[in-house]
């Protein structure tokens, strides 16, 4: 494909989910089929700047003095991917494929576009306005520069599992990738973001991905589980287990010592941490499946740790999802508050005395985070707050639980407690 044919492309999808509210998966999803003849780097470019002006499409829109698909799309490869405007004149401008020519105001916008030193923090941030009290009440008069953080293209971060090799070992075998070390966690490695019109490497193009040595993890998703503490002959149950990424972190710190039982209330999702705990070498993982009747009997009261990864609103990963965030309702908040309290009463009678439950989400609202710890001990005089472990202890705030950002910790949002059973 052409440059103008590209671009065109990215404009329709953008209208597309902006028309009928569609996920960005299924618009891309949609304009590949229809588009036999596009390369891989075509859909690259394509899917890259989608997503790139989703990301930002709020503060490019306030620059151009446009929020259309159109406008976002020509800021965002202007502003954004840096592109000159003499060759986005001469792509749009192309016959028959391109969107058509640009405009005086056009030309002018992109060459003296609006500043965002007064803009609102909203229009800053790349976010709803209906979401900025809930942004205040986490970050204050820093959150127009939290969400922004949260508007920025996110690294592919890996887990290495030691039950399968060594970090020195597994970082040898992403070479080709161009991985790297992280100081917070030895068993972390990280992959950087790709430039604008461009995509990663595949992971599962490296053989020892085959072999299980390393998972596809946030590295705030690995901080969270570490909060499980020392867990070694331990018993464990994974409460939301999904499709297993933590179940699989819990696994590796456990070192095929102990028990560890994954549940889900949607058995679907169990499918995935099968085949992947298999990939991985886990030998010590039972799965409590709810098509079988009474799944976790003869589990109340004798687990060591209970680890509940909630449902919640994902507005941590707006990094990865972008779309997401333009999408999220009020009513749809409301309803994850309720799920969030069902599962942590569902889950909390798995803990024995002494033992701890940790509550994990991706979002970084206080409606989902704290509201919904606190409400819980309000309901449930045995349990009280507890420290977090290294390196969660890091990220503490100031009434005892940890709260990783982009901006803080280099992470996608999440949102972690550790609560301990009382005598």
């Amino acid at each position: 494909m052409r440059e103008s044919g590209r671009i065109a492309a990215a404009i329709e999808v953008l209208e597309e989910i902006e028309a009928r509210h569609k996920p960005v998966k299924l618009a891309l999803k949609g304009w590949g089929e229809r588009s036999r003849f596009a390369g891989s780097k075509d859909r690259a470019f394509v899917s890259g700047l989608v997503l790139d002006a989703l990301r930002h499409k709020r503060s490019l829109g306030w620059m151009m003095g446009d929020d259309s698909a159109r406008a976002v799309v020509l800021a965002t490869l202007a502003l954004a991917w840096k592109l000159p405007i003499d060759k986005l004149a001469e792509a749009f401008a192309e016959e028959p494929h391109g969107p058509g020519a640009l405009t005086e105001a056009e030309r002018a916008a992109l060459e003296t576009p609006k500043s965002l030193a007064d803009a609102p923090a909203p229009i800053q941030g790349d976010y709803p306005d209906w979401l900025d009290a809930s942004l205040t009440r986490v970050f204050g008069e820093g959150r127009g520069e939290e969400a922004a953080a949260l508007a920025a293209r996110a690294p592919v971060d890996l887990r290495v599992n030691t039950l399968k090799t060594d970090p020195v070992r597994a970082l040898k075998a992403l070479q080709p990738l161009a991985a790297q070390t992280l100081d917070l966690l030895e068993t972390a490695l990280r992959i950087p973001a790709p430039e604008p019109s461009e995509r990663t490497g595949s992971v599962e193009t490296i053989p020892a991905f085959s072999k299980g040595w390393f998972e596809v993890q946030d590295l705030g998703s690995q901080i969270a589980a570490a909060c499980a503490g020392e867990i070694k002959g331990k018993q464990v149950l994974d409460f939301c287990a999904g499709g297993g990424g933590k179940t699989l972190a819990l696994a590796a710190a456990m070192g095929s010592t102990g028990q560890i039982y994954a549940h889900d209330s949607d058995a679907r999702r169990l499918a995935d941490t099968i085949r992947r705990s298999q990939r991985a070498g886990v030998r010590n993982l039972q799965i409590r499946s709810p098509v079988e009747a009474d799944p976790l009997k003869g589990l109340e009261s004798k687990m060591d740790v209970v680890f509940v990864d909630a449902p919640c609103t994902g507005s941590g990963t707006w990094r990865r999802h972008p779309d997401t965030k333009w999408r999220l309702t009020p009513e749809a908040l409301e309803r994850r508050q309720v799920e969030q309290d069902a599962v942590l009463d569902q889950a909390a009678p798995f803990v024995k005395v002494g033992g701890r439950l940790i509550y994990v989400t991706c979002s970084v609202l206080a409606e989902e985070d704290e509201d919904r710890v606190e409400a819980f001990l309000a309901r449930n005089s045995g349990f009280r707050l507890a420290a977090p472990p290294a390196p969660a202890d890091r990220f503490v705030s100031p009434q005892g639980y940890v709260r990783l950002t982009p901006r803080s910790a280099g992470t996608d949002g999440f949102f972690a407690a550790v609560l301990e059973r009382a005598a």
